[in-house]
């Protein structure tokens, strides 16, 4: 087994998985040089000191800081400093040395070449390897203006409660649409927070912005028809993907791939007022990212079951005949932490023993 495959089987063992394929191996190839990839293999899912990665790879010292120092410029391994000292640690294929290599914007021959590869993999075997357990990665947070103010809401509903808790934000370019290309709507409004945020303006791949930007960022996204999504966990916000259904991973989990795990739904959906509504279509022709909404008699219907609560419908609806009404059926609630949910998704996919084992490595 050469070291490609066994950095395979490395990021395999973490909750988004990394299945094996002949386009993740050419991938890998591009990304990794194979010094780099031997350094890579003593690094686990947690940040290790230059010392424990280079006993673990046995590989100097003072390559192993370069190699590390090397692969986090380029956005492959993840860097931070912790009371004076570099830690490095492995990236999960999504979110991570999928996106990152393509935040400064691609338009080489290797971005081109990548996105041919990351397109193959999708169908082929990520796609349905990232949605694949019962407890989704992602969820969608409905636009906030939409949800009945009325009705109890949690936290974790509410985007600008929960950037209240950030301390650093940062914006990148979208990787799905910049590799993808499928669209025209706007890559500008990837947004990262804290440690993550952290990391990526470091070194160069997204850039500071204060939490008026970010609220901007995400008006702009709505505008636009974009769907909020984040990390499916209550706790803190790690990321905020503005996602089309025919650029981004997360979508087209459901939209082409027909995945029913690829995220979760909101516990809202869109209700249609018959009486007040004119049949225009602009829910359908325009909005709604998956089909949920029909025009049928010259009235908007919508199919609860598809609806995945965005709440994108009713912002445009110029009679205000959408609104957003909890589901009859409760939603689960997102694990409580990142951690939790993590540990979740690795048990149900069968390999949280792993997953730990690399952790603490």
């Amino acid at each position: 087994m050469d070291r490609y495959e066994q950095l395979q089987q490395l990021l395999h063992k973490h909750p988004t998985g990394a299945p094996k394929s002949n386009a993740f191996t050419e991938i890998l190839q591009i990304l990794f040089t194979p010094e780099e990839v031997k350094v890579a293999l003593g690094m686990g899912f947690a940040p290790r000191s230059i010392q424990k990665i280079a006993e673990s790879a046995g590989v100097p010292e003072d390559e192993v800081a370069l190699r590390c120092e090397t692969m986090a410029n380029k956005g492959i391994v993840f860097s931070r400093e912790k009371n004076g000292e570099m830690g490095y640690a492995l990236l999960p294929t999504i979110p991570g040395i999928f996106e990152f290599p393509f935040m400064k914007g691609g338009g080489t021959a290797m971005h081109e070449r990548l996105g041919k590869l990351w397109e193959e993999y999708h169908h082929e075997a990520m796609g349905n390897e990232f949605a694949g357990s019962q407890t989704p990665l992602t969820r969608v947070i409905p636009i906030q203006q939409t949800i009945d103010t009325t009705v109890e809401i949690f936290t974790y509903e509410e985007l600008s409660k929960m950037m209240d808790n950030v301390k650093t934000f940062a914006l990148a370019q979208c990787a799905c649409r910049v590799s993808v290309g499928a669209c025209h709507k706007p890559k500008d409004v990837c947004l990262l927070f804290d440690t993550t945020a952290e990391f990526l303006i470091q070194r160069g791949f997204a850039q500071r912005i204060t939490r008026e930007q970010a609220m901007e960022a995400l008006r702009k996204a709505e505008e636009a028809g974009l769907v909020h999504t984040t990390n499916n966990s209550q706790d803190r916000l790690n990321f905020v993907c503005n996602c089309c259904p025919c650029c981004c991973t997360i979508l087209r989990g459901m939209v082409q791939l027909h995945n029913p795990n690829a995220f979760a739904k909101s516990r809202w959906q869109a209700e249609v007022d018959p009486d007040e509504c004119t049949g225009c279509g602009i829910c359908e022709q325009e909005r709604c990212p998956v089909g949920a909404a029909k025009v049928i008699d010259s009235t908007a219907r919508i199919d609860s079951e598809r609806c995945i609560g965005c709440g994108l419908c009713v912002t445009t609806c110029q009679n205000q005949a959408v609104k957003m009404v909890l589901r009859k059926t409760a939603m689960p609630q997102p694990p409580a932490t990142i951690q939790e949910m993590g540990i979740t998704v690795a048990s149900q996919k069968n390999r949280l023993e792993d997953f730990l084992a690399h952790m603490g490595r």
